[in-house]
Protein backbone atom coordinates (compact mmCIF):
# COMPACT_ATOMS: atom_id res chain seq x y z
CA UNK A 1 0.00 0.00 0.00
CA UNK A 2 1.32 3.18 -0.89
CA UNK A 3 0.94 6.22 1.24
CA UNK A 4 0.87 10.10 1.02
CA UNK A 5 2.76 12.18 3.17
CA UNK A 6 0.79 15.25 4.18
CA UNK A 7 2.20 18.88 5.73
CA UNK A 8 0.86 22.08 6.48
CA UNK A 9 1.71 24.90 8.63
CA UNK A 10 -0.09 26.01 11.15
CA UNK A 11 0.17 29.52 13.31
CA UNK A 12 2.75 29.52 15.70
CA UNK A 13 2.09 30.12 19.80
CA UNK A 14 4.26 30.02 22.10
CA UNK A 15 2.63 27.66 24.74
CA UNK A 16 1.31 24.85 23.26
CA UNK A 17 -0.50 23.36 26.31
CA UNK A 18 -3.19 26.59 25.18
CA UNK A 19 -3.49 25.19 21.47
CA UNK A 20 -3.88 21.68 23.47
CA UNK A 21 -6.48 21.96 25.71
CA UNK A 22 -9.22 22.25 23.41
CA UNK A 23 -8.03 18.17 22.90
CA UNK A 24 -6.65 17.38 26.38
CA UNK A 25 -9.81 15.52 27.87
CA UNK A 26 -10.32 13.14 24.85
CA UNK A 27 -9.36 9.74 25.57
CA UNK A 28 -5.81 8.36 23.81
CA UNK A 29 -5.02 11.93 23.60
CA UNK A 30 -0.91 12.28 23.88
CA UNK A 31 1.05 15.33 24.39
CA UNK A 32 4.98 15.55 24.43
CA UNK A 33 5.71 18.45 26.09
CA UNK A 34 8.98 20.62 26.19
CA UNK A 35 7.62 22.81 28.68
CA UNK A 36 8.25 25.51 27.04
CA UNK A 37 8.22 28.96 27.70
CA UNK A 38 8.41 27.39 31.69
CA UNK A 39 11.73 25.55 30.38
CA UNK A 40 13.79 26.34 27.71
CA UNK A 41 16.05 23.03 27.16
CA UNK A 42 13.70 21.23 24.74
CA UNK A 43 12.75 22.66 21.35
CA UNK A 44 10.15 20.11 19.91
CA UNK A 45 6.05 19.42 21.16
CA UNK A 46 4.02 16.83 19.62
CA UNK A 47 0.65 16.05 20.31
CA UNK A 48 -2.27 14.29 18.89
CA UNK A 49 -5.54 12.29 19.42
CA UNK A 50 -7.78 9.42 17.54
CA UNK A 51 -5.34 6.97 16.87
CA UNK A 52 -6.43 4.48 14.19
CA UNK A 53 -4.84 1.67 16.11
CA UNK A 54 -4.49 0.98 19.49
CA UNK A 55 -2.41 -1.63 21.34
CA UNK A 56 -2.88 -2.67 25.31
CA UNK A 57 -0.68 -5.39 27.09
CA UNK A 58 -1.87 -6.51 30.66
CA UNK A 59 0.30 -9.66 31.86
CA UNK A 60 0.31 -12.51 28.77
CA UNK A 61 -1.78 -10.66 26.47
CA UNK A 62 -1.85 -7.35 24.11
CA UNK A 63 -5.35 -6.18 22.92
CA UNK A 64 -4.81 -5.07 19.17
CA UNK A 65 -7.80 -2.97 18.30
CA UNK A 66 -8.00 -1.63 14.42
CA UNK A 67 -10.22 -0.14 12.59
CA UNK A 68 -11.34 -3.60 11.48
CA UNK A 69 -11.56 -5.08 14.97
CA UNK A 70 -10.03 -6.34 17.84
CA UNK A 71 -7.38 -9.30 18.34
CA UNK A 72 -5.79 -10.42 21.58
CA UNK A 73 -2.14 -11.68 21.13
CA UNK A 74 0.14 -13.59 23.15
CA UNK A 75 3.49 -12.48 21.61
CA UNK A 76 5.99 -9.95 22.35
CA UNK A 77 4.47 -6.49 22.89
CA UNK A 78 7.87 -4.83 21.51
CA UNK A 79 7.68 -7.32 18.02
CA UNK A 80 3.36 -6.62 17.72
CA UNK A 81 3.99 -3.11 17.71
CA UNK A 82 6.41 -3.16 15.34
CA UNK A 83 4.69 -5.00 12.99
CA UNK A 84 1.93 -2.73 13.33
CA UNK A 85 4.38 0.31 12.55
CA UNK A 86 4.30 -1.07 9.21
CA UNK A 87 7.15 -0.65 6.83
CA UNK A 88 10.13 2.12 7.94
CA UNK A 89 9.41 5.23 5.28
CA UNK A 90 11.93 7.89 4.41
CA UNK A 91 11.76 11.10 6.51
CA UNK A 92 10.21 13.66 4.12
CA UNK A 93 8.68 16.23 6.29
CA UNK A 94 10.71 19.02 6.92
CA UNK A 95 13.01 17.55 9.19
CA UNK A 96 10.92 17.10 11.78
CA UNK A 97 11.31 14.74 14.95
CA UNK A 98 7.68 12.89 13.91
CA UNK A 99 6.13 12.08 10.85
CA UNK A 100 3.27 9.94 12.46
CA UNK A 101 3.80 6.71 14.15
CA UNK A 102 3.21 5.02 18.48
CA UNK A 103 3.40 7.55 20.92
CA UNK A 104 2.74 6.24 24.47
CA UNK A 105 4.13 4.75 27.80
CA UNK A 106 5.99 1.42 28.40
CA UNK A 107 5.37 0.58 32.02
CA UNK A 108 8.36 -0.73 34.34
CA UNK A 109 7.02 -4.07 34.61
CA UNK A 110 6.66 -4.69 30.99
CA UNK A 111 10.33 -6.00 31.76
CA UNK A 112 8.18 -9.50 33.17
CA UNK A 113 8.32 -9.99 29.46
CA UNK A 114 11.67 -9.83 28.79
CA UNK A 115 13.04 -11.45 31.99
CA UNK A 116 12.24 -13.97 34.49
CA UNK A 117 11.29 -12.45 37.96
CA UNK A 118 10.05 -13.05 40.93
CA UNK A 119 6.30 -11.65 41.99
CA UNK A 120 6.44 -10.16 45.47
CA UNK A 121 5.11 -6.47 44.54
CA UNK A 122 1.56 -5.84 44.93
CA UNK A 123 -0.34 -3.94 41.65
CA UNK A 124 -2.17 -0.96 43.81
CA UNK A 125 -2.23 0.79 39.94
CA UNK A 126 -4.30 -2.29 37.85
CA UNK A 127 -3.49 -0.32 34.55
CA UNK A 128 -1.87 -1.69 31.55
CA UNK A 129 1.97 -2.68 30.80
CA UNK A 130 2.23 -0.82 28.01
CA UNK A 131 -0.45 1.07 25.84
CA UNK A 132 0.05 2.76 22.85
CA UNK A 133 -1.57 4.79 20.16
CA UNK A 134 -0.62 4.62 16.60
CA UNK A 135 -1.18 7.94 15.16
CA UNK A 136 -2.09 8.81 11.57
CA UNK A 137 -1.57 12.77 12.32
CA UNK A 138 -0.06 14.47 15.04
CA UNK A 139 0.68 18.36 15.68
CA UNK A 140 4.74 19.36 15.58
CA UNK A 141 5.75 22.74 17.29
CA UNK A 142 9.01 24.05 16.97
CA UNK A 143 10.52 26.59 19.20
CA UNK A 144 13.53 27.10 18.22
CA UNK A 145 12.13 28.13 14.66
CA UNK A 146 8.81 29.36 16.19
CA UNK A 147 6.79 27.26 13.27
CA UNK A 148 3.98 24.85 14.34
CA UNK A 149 2.84 21.92 11.50
CA UNK A 150 0.30 19.62 11.07
CA UNK A 151 1.84 16.28 9.78
CA UNK A 152 0.28 12.77 8.69
CA UNK A 153 1.19 9.84 6.03
CA UNK A 154 -2.47 9.10 5.36
CA UNK A 155 -2.43 5.85 6.83
CA UNK A 156 -5.41 5.75 7.95
CA UNK A 157 -8.36 6.23 5.19
CA UNK A 158 -10.18 8.95 8.21
CA UNK A 159 -6.90 11.26 7.80
CA UNK A 160 -7.83 13.05 4.24
CA UNK A 161 -11.46 13.88 5.36
CA UNK A 162 -10.56 14.86 8.83
CA UNK A 163 -7.65 17.05 7.41
CA UNK A 164 -9.40 20.27 6.79
CA UNK A 165 -11.13 20.69 9.89
CA UNK A 166 -7.50 19.32 11.88
CA UNK A 167 -5.99 22.63 10.28
CA UNK A 168 -9.19 25.08 11.37
CA UNK A 169 -9.01 22.86 14.85
CA UNK A 170 -5.39 23.67 15.49
CA UNK A 171 -5.30 27.33 13.59
CA UNK A 172 -6.09 28.99 16.72
CA UNK A 173 -6.90 28.75 20.52
CA UNK A 174 -10.16 27.53 21.20
CA UNK A 175 -11.89 27.03 24.86
CA UNK A 176 -11.40 24.08 26.93
CA UNK A 177 -13.99 21.13 26.04
CA UNK A 178 -17.01 21.54 28.48
CA UNK A 179 -16.85 19.68 31.92
CA UNK A 180 -13.46 20.57 32.85
CA UNK A 181 -13.32 20.39 36.39
CA UNK A 182 -10.30 21.65 38.95
CA UNK A 183 -8.01 18.82 40.19
CA UNK A 184 -8.51 18.44 43.99
CA UNK A 185 -6.71 15.98 46.51
CA UNK A 186 -9.47 14.59 49.14
CA UNK A 187 -7.16 13.14 51.95
CA UNK A 188 -3.16 13.28 52.85
CA UNK A 189 -0.33 12.08 51.07
CA UNK A 190 0.81 8.48 52.13
CA UNK A 191 3.98 7.24 51.62
CA UNK A 192 4.68 3.30 51.33
CA UNK A 193 7.31 3.35 53.77
CA UNK A 194 8.40 5.21 56.92
CA UNK A 195 11.93 5.78 57.93
CA UNK A 196 12.28 2.51 59.46
CA UNK A 197 11.22 0.46 56.21
CA UNK A 198 13.31 2.76 54.33
CA UNK A 199 16.04 1.87 56.52
CA UNK A 200 15.54 -1.50 56.84
CA UNK A 201 15.70 -1.85 52.95
CA UNK A 202 18.79 0.55 52.75
CA UNK A 203 20.47 -2.03 55.13
CA UNK A 204 19.03 -4.98 53.11
CA UNK A 205 20.79 -3.43 49.87
CA UNK A 206 24.29 -2.76 51.57
CA UNK A 207 24.09 -6.59 52.28
CA UNK A 208 23.85 -7.36 49.04
CA UNK A 209 26.68 -4.87 48.09
CA UNK A 210 29.02 -5.91 50.61
CA UNK A 211 28.25 -9.92 48.84
CA UNK A 212 28.74 -8.89 45.59
CA UNK A 213 25.49 -9.22 44.34
CA UNK A 214 25.36 -6.01 42.38
CA UNK A 215 27.20 -2.54 42.10
CA UNK A 216 24.38 -0.41 42.51
CA UNK A 217 20.21 -0.61 43.40
CA UNK A 218 18.15 1.81 42.94
CA UNK A 219 15.42 2.26 45.81
CA UNK A 220 12.23 3.79 45.42
CA UNK A 221 9.07 5.06 47.91
CA UNK A 222 5.77 5.49 46.71
CA UNK A 223 3.49 8.66 47.20
CA UNK A 224 -0.29 8.20 46.98
CA UNK A 225 -3.37 10.46 47.98
CA UNK A 226 -7.13 10.05 46.71
CA UNK A 227 -8.24 12.77 44.50
CA UNK A 228 -10.78 13.70 41.95
CA UNK A 229 -11.05 16.27 38.81
CA UNK A 230 -9.29 16.99 35.68
CA UNK A 231 -5.83 15.30 35.58
CA UNK A 232 -5.24 18.10 32.97
CA UNK A 233 -5.95 21.01 35.08
CA UNK A 234 -2.84 19.19 37.28
CA UNK A 235 -0.57 18.54 34.69
CA UNK A 236 -1.11 22.81 33.76
CA UNK A 237 0.41 23.48 37.23
CA UNK A 238 3.01 20.83 37.26
CA UNK A 239 4.61 22.43 34.42
CA UNK A 240 5.10 25.51 35.51
CA UNK A 241 6.41 24.43 39.26
CA UNK A 242 8.58 21.58 37.77
CA UNK A 243 9.15 22.00 33.65
CA UNK A 244 11.53 19.69 32.22
CA UNK A 245 12.24 18.93 28.82
CA UNK A 246 10.73 15.56 28.38
CA UNK A 247 7.49 16.25 29.73
CA UNK A 248 4.45 14.47 29.15
CA UNK A 249 0.84 14.06 29.61
CA UNK A 250 -1.22 10.94 28.56
CA UNK A 251 -4.81 11.02 28.94
CA UNK A 252 -5.91 7.02 28.10
CA UNK A 253 -8.77 5.14 29.42
CA UNK A 254 -7.67 3.38 32.45
CA UNK A 255 -5.02 5.98 32.95
CA UNK A 256 -3.80 9.69 33.13
CA UNK A 257 0.29 9.88 33.52
CA UNK A 258 1.47 13.57 34.02
CA UNK A 259 5.29 13.20 33.73
CA UNK A 260 8.33 16.42 34.22
CA UNK A 261 11.16 13.86 33.65
CA UNK A 262 14.51 15.40 33.29
CA UNK A 263 16.17 12.12 31.60
CA UNK A 264 16.32 11.08 28.07
CA UNK A 265 16.15 7.24 27.86
CA UNK A 266 16.61 6.65 24.32
CA UNK A 267 16.64 8.65 20.75
CA UNK A 268 17.31 7.72 17.24
CA UNK A 269 17.55 9.95 14.50
CA UNK A 270 17.91 8.32 11.43
CA UNK A 271 19.79 5.70 12.46
CA UNK A 272 22.02 7.81 15.26
CA UNK A 273 21.58 6.79 18.78
CA UNK A 274 21.79 8.99 22.08
CA UNK A 275 20.99 7.95 25.79
CA UNK A 276 21.77 10.57 28.17
CA UNK A 277 21.69 8.46 31.79
CA UNK A 278 21.53 11.40 34.99
CA UNK A 279 22.96 9.59 38.71
CA UNK A 280 23.68 12.31 41.20
CA UNK A 281 21.59 14.77 42.48
CA UNK A 282 22.03 17.70 44.82
CA UNK A 283 18.53 20.33 45.49
CA UNK A 284 18.70 23.67 44.33
CA UNK A 285 19.04 26.80 46.46
CA UNK A 286 17.26 30.06 46.16
CA UNK A 287 20.48 31.84 46.70
CA UNK A 288 22.66 31.80 43.63
CA UNK A 289 26.32 31.25 45.73
CA UNK A 290 24.04 28.52 47.67
CA UNK A 291 23.46 27.07 44.50
CA UNK A 292 26.97 27.85 42.61
CA UNK A 293 28.20 25.86 45.82
CA UNK A 294 26.39 22.66 45.27
CA UNK A 295 26.78 22.64 41.31
CA UNK A 296 30.70 22.18 42.39
CA UNK A 297 29.97 19.74 45.11
CA UNK A 298 28.30 17.69 42.46
CA UNK A 299 30.73 18.03 39.77
CA UNK A 300 33.67 17.10 42.30
CA UNK A 301 31.42 14.12 43.64
CA UNK A 302 33.59 10.89 43.93
CA UNK A 303 30.84 9.16 44.91
CA UNK A 304 28.37 10.58 42.67
CA UNK A 305 30.94 10.38 39.26
CA UNK A 306 31.00 6.31 40.40
CA UNK A 307 27.62 6.16 40.69
CA UNK A 308 27.19 7.64 36.98
CA UNK A 309 30.10 5.94 35.52
CA UNK A 310 28.28 2.37 36.43
CA UNK A 311 25.05 3.19 34.97
CA UNK A 312 27.45 4.29 31.80
CA UNK A 313 29.17 0.79 31.29
CA UNK A 314 25.98 -0.68 31.99
CA UNK A 315 24.31 1.57 29.05
CA UNK A 316 27.05 1.06 26.79
CA UNK A 317 26.57 -2.39 26.56
CA UNK A 318 22.99 -2.31 26.49
CA UNK A 319 22.66 -0.19 23.09
CA UNK A 320 26.05 -1.96 22.35
CA UNK A 321 23.28 -5.49 21.44
CA UNK A 322 21.99 -2.96 18.37
CA UNK A 323 24.69 -0.47 17.47
CA UNK A 324 27.07 -0.96 14.48
CA UNK A 325 30.71 -2.78 16.52
CA UNK A 326 32.65 0.18 17.32
CA UNK A 327 30.23 2.93 17.24
CA UNK A 328 29.16 3.13 20.74
CA UNK A 329 30.93 6.19 22.42
CA UNK A 330 30.72 8.86 25.33
CA UNK A 331 31.07 12.26 24.28
CA UNK A 332 30.14 13.71 27.52
CA UNK A 333 31.11 11.92 31.12
CA UNK A 334 29.58 13.86 33.96
CA UNK A 335 28.14 17.12 32.78
CA UNK A 336 25.92 18.96 35.53
CA UNK A 337 22.74 20.04 34.17
CA UNK A 338 20.02 22.27 36.45
CA UNK A 339 16.33 21.71 36.53
CA UNK A 340 13.51 23.75 38.43
CA UNK A 341 14.09 21.64 41.78
CA UNK A 342 17.66 19.94 41.28
CA UNK A 343 20.83 19.82 39.57
CA UNK A 344 21.95 16.20 38.36
CA UNK A 345 25.04 14.58 37.07
CA UNK A 346 23.90 13.82 33.33
CA UNK A 347 26.59 11.92 30.80
CA UNK A 348 25.97 10.99 26.86
CA UNK A 349 26.28 7.87 25.35
CA UNK A 350 26.11 7.46 21.49
CA UNK A 351 26.54 4.75 18.86
CA UNK A 352 25.22 3.86 15.62
CA UNK A 353 22.22 1.44 14.73
CA UNK A 354 23.46 -2.04 13.35
CA UNK A 355 21.90 -2.48 9.47
CA UNK A 356 18.98 -3.89 9.93
CA UNK A 357 18.20 -2.98 13.74
CA UNK A 358 14.92 -1.39 14.00
CA UNK A 359 14.48 1.55 16.87
CA UNK A 360 12.11 -0.99 19.07
CA UNK A 361 15.04 -3.68 19.04
CA UNK A 362 17.14 -0.99 20.39
CA UNK A 363 14.39 -0.03 22.99
CA UNK A 364 13.53 -3.82 23.55
CA UNK A 365 17.11 -4.42 24.30
CA UNK A 366 17.67 -1.08 26.89
CA UNK A 367 14.39 -2.43 28.79
CA UNK A 368 14.12 -0.55 31.22
CA UNK A 369 16.43 1.77 31.69
CA UNK A 370 19.36 1.04 33.60
CA UNK A 371 19.49 4.52 35.57
CA UNK A 372 16.60 3.36 37.18
CA UNK A 373 17.54 -0.32 38.37
CA UNK A 374 21.14 -0.83 38.74
CA UNK A 375 23.66 -2.82 38.30
CA UNK A 376 24.06 -5.96 37.03
CA UNK A 377 20.40 -4.94 35.68
CA UNK A 378 18.58 -8.06 36.55
CA UNK A 379 20.05 -8.74 39.61
CA UNK A 380 18.85 -5.31 40.48
CA UNK A 381 15.40 -6.07 39.58
CA UNK A 382 15.03 -8.60 42.19
CA UNK A 383 16.30 -6.65 44.69
CA UNK A 384 13.97 -4.02 43.93
CA UNK A 385 10.88 -6.47 43.55
CA UNK A 386 11.84 -7.94 47.31
CA UNK A 387 12.32 -4.79 49.06
CA UNK A 388 9.65 -2.16 47.45
CA UNK A 389 5.98 -3.02 48.27
CA UNK A 390 4.52 -2.30 45.48
CA UNK A 391 5.26 -2.32 41.27
CA UNK A 392 6.13 0.50 39.45
CA UNK A 393 4.01 0.55 36.86
CA UNK A 394 4.53 3.74 34.61
CA UNK A 395 7.48 4.83 36.63
CA UNK A 396 10.75 4.03 35.53
CA UNK A 397 9.23 3.13 32.42
CA UNK A 398 9.60 5.27 28.88
CA UNK A 399 7.19 7.69 27.46
CA UNK A 400 8.08 8.70 23.97
CA UNK A 401 7.57 8.01 20.41
CA UNK A 402 8.55 5.70 17.39
CA UNK A 403 7.97 7.14 14.10
CA UNK A 404 6.68 5.29 10.87
CA UNK A 405 10.25 6.44 10.09
CA UNK A 406 12.06 4.86 13.01
CA UNK A 407 12.80 7.82 14.69
CA UNK A 408 12.26 7.40 18.12
CA UNK A 409 12.76 9.63 21.03
CA UNK A 410 11.88 8.65 24.68
CA UNK A 411 12.31 9.81 28.30
CA UNK A 412 13.35 7.73 31.41
CA UNK A 413 9.57 7.85 33.91
CA UNK A 414 10.48 9.80 36.56
CA UNK A 415 8.97 12.87 38.52
CA UNK A 416 5.63 11.19 37.13
CA UNK A 417 2.23 11.03 38.29
CA UNK A 418 0.28 8.32 37.64
CA UNK A 419 -3.67 8.82 38.11
CA UNK A 420 -6.11 5.59 38.01
CA UNK A 421 -9.20 4.49 40.24
CA UNK A 422 -9.16 8.16 41.98
CA UNK A 423 -6.01 8.00 43.11
CA UNK A 424 -2.90 9.40 42.48
CA UNK A 425 0.30 8.07 42.85
CA UNK A 426 4.07 9.14 42.34
CA UNK A 427 7.56 7.41 43.21
CA UNK A 428 10.83 9.61 44.17
CA UNK A 429 14.42 7.23 45.00
CA UNK A 430 17.96 7.08 43.94
CA UNK A 431 20.76 4.31 43.48
CA UNK A 432 22.17 2.77 46.64
CA UNK A 433 26.15 2.26 46.66
CA UNK A 434 28.53 0.88 48.90
CA UNK A 435 29.37 4.36 49.83
CA UNK A 436 25.89 5.74 50.40
CA UNK A 437 24.62 7.42 53.37
CA UNK A 438 21.10 6.38 54.78
CA UNK A 439 20.33 9.92 55.99
CA UNK A 440 21.44 11.47 52.69
CA UNK A 441 19.48 8.89 50.56
CA UNK A 442 16.21 9.44 52.49
CA UNK A 443 16.42 12.90 52.02
CA UNK A 444 17.78 12.75 48.53
CA UNK A 445 14.36 10.86 47.22
CA UNK A 446 12.00 13.55 49.09
CA UNK A 447 14.39 16.45 47.16
CA UNK A 448 13.15 14.68 44.17
CA UNK A 449 9.79 14.51 45.05
CA UNK A 450 9.39 18.14 46.07
CA UNK A 451 8.07 19.25 42.96
CA UNK A 452 5.09 16.81 43.26
CA UNK A 453 4.77 17.51 46.88
CA UNK A 454 4.64 21.08 46.16
CA UNK A 455 1.68 20.40 43.52
CA UNK A 456 -0.25 18.16 45.86
CA UNK A 457 -0.18 20.73 48.23
CA UNK A 458 -1.66 23.37 46.69
CA UNK A 459 -4.49 21.55 45.13
CA UNK A 460 -4.67 19.37 48.60
CA UNK A 461 -6.69 19.53 51.81
CA UNK A 462 -3.62 17.96 53.60
CA UNK A 463 -0.11 17.25 51.68
CA UNK A 464 2.31 16.32 54.61
CA UNK A 465 3.23 12.95 54.04
CA UNK A 466 2.26 10.20 56.35
CA UNK A 467 3.27 6.41 56.01
CA UNK A 468 0.69 3.62 55.57
CA UNK A 469 2.15 0.12 55.20
CA UNK A 470 1.07 -2.25 52.05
Amino acid sequence: MTHRSLIHELPYFQDSAALFSSSAESPWTVFLDSAYPHSRQGRYDIFSTEPFIKLTTRGGMTEVRTRSGVRLSPDDPFLLLKEQLGATVLPTLNDLPFCGGAIGYFAYDLARRLEILPVDTKDAENIPEMAIGIYDWAVVVDHQERQSWLVGQGRDEETSTKWPGLIERFSRISQPAAGVTSFRLLGKVLSNMDANDYAAAFRRIKHYLHEGDCYQVNLAQRFSAPCKGSAWSAYKMLRKMNPAPFCSYLNFPQVQVLSSSPERFLKVTSGKVETKPIKGTRPRYPNPQEDQEQIIALAKSPKDRAENLMIVDLLRNDIGKNCKPGSVHVPKLFDVESFATVHHLVSTICGELDAGRHSLDLLRGCFPGGSITGAPKIRAMEIIEELEPHRRGVYCGSIGYIGFDGNMDSNITIRTLVLSDNTIRFWAGGGIVADSDLNEEYQESFDKAAAMLDLLELVGIDADVDYVGG
